[in-house]
C-alpha cells in the first residue's frame, strides 16, 4: 500500500501536534515534517519530498498563500499537492489560495475523518471542490469587485464536448460521474479532463474549476 507523505504547516504548535496525531493514526499516511512558517514549509517540501502539504493561511515570515505559490511554481515540486486550511474569518483568501496553486481547502474545525478523507482526495489528484457550500463560496468571491479577471486560455479554446466536461468538473463530478452524465467511458472522460488541463495550462482540477467560474461557463446557482 502506498503511504501518503504529509507535511504539516501551521504556526501553532498545539494545532500541528493535534493534526500530526490524527494523520499518524491513519494507516495510509505519515507525517514527514512540520513547519511553523511559510518559508519553512517551502524548504521542507523540497527537502522531505512530501506528497501533500496541509497549509495554514496565516503564518509568520511567509503566509500560506505565498508559500503555496512558490511550491506550485517550482518544477521540482510538480507532484506536491497543497491542501489549505482556513477559518471562517479568512474566507476571502480562498480564491487567492486556489489561484496560487492549492488543490483545495478545508475550514479548521472540520471533523477528523473529513480531514483524512480530504488528504486522500487531494493526494489522489482530485480537487476538494464539491457542489454545495464550497462552490457557492468560491462563486461569490469570483463575482466580487476585487475578483481578478480570467487569464488567457479560457473555455473558448475548447471543443463543445470539452466545454461540457469542464462544466461538469466545475460542479464537482468525478470522472466516473462525468462519463455517466455524457454517455462516455470513464477512460474517455479522464482523457478529456487531461486534454482540457493541457489546453488551459491548469495544474489540477481545482484550477479547472476556477477557469469555469471566472469565464462564466458555470453560473452560480444553476444546477
Amino acid at each position: 500500500m502506498s503511504v501518503i507523505r504529509v507535511l504539516l504547516a501551521d504556526d501553532q504548535t498545539l494545532v500541528r501536534s493535534a493534526f500530526a496525531m490524527l494523520v499518524e493514526s491513519a494507516g495510509d499516511m505519515e507525517v514527514v515534517a512540520e513547519a511553523g512558517t511559510g518559508r519553512e514549509a517551502v524548504e521542507l517540501a523540497r527537502s522531505e519530498r512530501a506528497d501533500l502539504v496541509v497549509m495554514d493561511i496565516r503564518m509568520p515570515d511567509l503566509d500560506g498563500i505565498e508559500a503555496t505559490r512558490l511550491i506550485a511554481a517550482d518544477e521540482d515540486l510538480a507532484g506536491v499537492k497543497v491542501l489549505v486550511l482556513t477559518t471562517y474569518d479568512t474566507d476571502e483568501h480562498i480564491v487567492e489560495a486556489l489561484r496560487a496553486g492549492a488543490s483545495g481547502f478545508l475550514v479548521k474545525d472540520t471533523k477528523p475523518a473529513e480531514l483524512l478523507d480530504a488528504i486522500r482526495t487531494v493526494a489522489a489528484g482530485e480537487s476538494l471542490l464539491s457542489p454545495g457550500p464550497t462552490s457557492r463560496l468560491i462563486a461569490r468571491f469570483l463575482r466580487a469587485p476585487h475578483a481578478v479577471a480570467p487569464a488567457a486560455g479560457g473555455p473558448e479554446e475548447l471543443s463543445e464536448r470539452e466545454r461540457q466536461v469542464l462544466a461538469l468538473v466545475a460542479r464537482g463530478l468525478n470522472n466516473t460521474e462525468i462519463a455517466e452524465a455524457l454517455g462516455l467511458s470513464p477512460l474517455t472522460a479522464k482523457t478529456h479532463v487531461s486534454r482540457i488541463m493541457g489546453k488551459l495550462g491548469a495544474r489540477d482540477r481545482a484550477q479547472l474549476v476556477m477557469v469555469a467560474y471566472e469565464s462564466g461557463l458555470v453560473v452560480p446557482g444553476e444546477g
